[in-house]
């Protein structure tokens, strides 16, 4: 059965960095608009100068107002930036934070009234889009105050060999052994195992999860984190019915390929997770923040200035992302269907055909 055609948002990001290049990219193959509806947040100037430069064909652009003028096939784009917005590739600049900022603000307003299905994000520079709007260390954390649902929202990495979630995201290192918490772990577990259940179609996930300290503490003789805190929030999950497994030390638990084993895997700070993560499939994985009310994936790389404007860059990451950006859109919808009260509807269409 033909899946229905959704509108996905797309905020453009740094305009300095390659985010138009794999934009555009991915929007010219000619197949891509019979599964999803494109809207771009961002400037047609931009988009026009970035075709040009990188010569990429195939691909016209409906600029409109609002999404309601949306042409469904085409590729749509809005404009949220100055008309003397200027492009310098490779550079960050406090112009290309503004016009970030501006994209992803009125998305962020579509998505909030329902005029999006989901948002993919190009990547943004962290520092030069900091402003008294934008205060946060990145994309997740500007979501979770708009759509956090009440539980922590969680940065989850997923190619097609593992997917990964961290429990601190973008915080120092020095700070990630007095932010975890056992209760912080255990929401964090409760939202992973919903999102595989919910957004990934995974019955009964099982979850690793890895230690904070080398060889997982070695029973408290490397650091006490995994014994006091780690495991206690263990426990607390297996309460809730997740089944998570562990804790293992993070370099044997990747280098002896244990990962394939399970559906998930929980690390304890950024680079733990995503180090490994990206070795071994970088430009197939996708970033999605789970425990949203919306959709949201992009990318899993950055802005790379030092490619901008080189054609250099792989669209594959981007397009995964658009891709998965439908699929958890789908199984949503699925998911609804299954855990809806079958009782109610059969008495609701009962009584619509006594009234018929």
């Amino acid at each position: 059965m033909e899946k229905e055609r959704i509108v996905i948002g797309i905020s453009h990001g740094d305009i300095n960095g390659i985010g138009y290049e794999v934009m555009l990219k991915t929007l010219a193959e000619p197949l891509m608009l019979e599964f999803f509806i494109p809207v771009i947040y961002g400037s047609p100037k931009v988009a026009s100068f970035y075709r040009k430069a990188l010569d990429i064909q195939n691909i016209n652009l409906n600029i409109i107002n609002s999404v309601e003028e949306l042409n469904p096939k085409r590729v749509n784009i809005i404009n949220c930036a100055n008309d003397d917005l200027k492009v310098e590739m490779g550079k960050s600049t406090p112009e290309a934070g503004k016009a970030a900022l501006s994209a992803l603000e009125k998305a962020t307003e579509d998505l909030k009234r329902g005029a999006l299905d989901a948002l993919v994000t190009a990547p943004i520079n962290k520092k030069n889009i900091q402003s008294d709007a934008f205060h946060f260390p990145g994309h997740t954390e500007y979501l979770e105050q708009n759509f956090g649902t009440g539980t922590p929202a969680l940065m989850l990495l997923v190619n097609d060999v593992m997917r990964v979630a961290v429990v601190t995201g973008h915080i120092p290192v020095n700070e990630v052994s007095k932010s975890i918490t056992p209760e912080l772990i255990k929401n964090k577990l409760v939202v992973f195992n919903n999102s595989l259940k919910n957004d990934f179609n995974i019955r009964r996930p099982r979850i690793a999860i890895l230690g904070l300290n080398p060889h997982a503490g070695d029973q408290g003789v490397i650091g006490a984190e995994e014994s006091d805190i780690i495991i206690p929030a263990m426990k607390l999950a297996e309460k809730d019915k997740v089944m998570c497994f562990g804790p293992y030390p993070a370099d044997g638990f990747f280098g002896a390929g244990n990962f394939s084993k399970f559906d998930g895997i929980l690390a304890m700070y950024h680079d733990q997770g995503l180090i490994p993560f990206k070795t071994i499939g970088m430009e197939s994985g996708v970033n999605y923040t789970a425990g949203l009310s919306i959709i949201r994936t992009s990318p899993d790389h950055g802005t790379a200035y030092d490619i901008a404007g080189k054609n250099e860059a792989s669209e594959s990451s981007f397009r995964e992302a658009l891709y998965m950006a439908m699929d958890i859109y789908h199984n949503r919808q699925l998911n609804k269907e299954i855990s809806a009260n079958p009782l109610k509807i059969e008495v609701k269409q009962e009584r619509s055909n006594r009234i018929e």
